[in-house]
């Protein structure tokens, strides 16, 4: 299970596009997504790596925890 913050996430328009992006990695990924909070939870078989390279190339990069603290 892999959480990220994805701060473009804005809307429930913006989720869809972020589960889309997901699910083109990994369609059998559960995904939960919580605009209000810009959190996303993907429970998956893809690397951390592809997951973030293509929430990127969607436009939605995630925030990296270790430069926020």
């Amino acid at each position: 299970m892999f959480f990220f913050t994805v701060p473009n996430m804005t809307c429930g328009g913006c989720a869809k596009s972020v589960t889309r992006a997901l699910q083109s990695v990994d369609a059998d990924a559960r995904i939960e997504t919580d605009p209000p909070t810009r959190e996303v939870r993907v429970q998956t078989s893809a690397n951390e790596a592809a997951l973030r390279a293509v929430l990127s190339e969607a436009g939605y990069p995630v925030e990296d925890k270790t430069a926020a603290a």
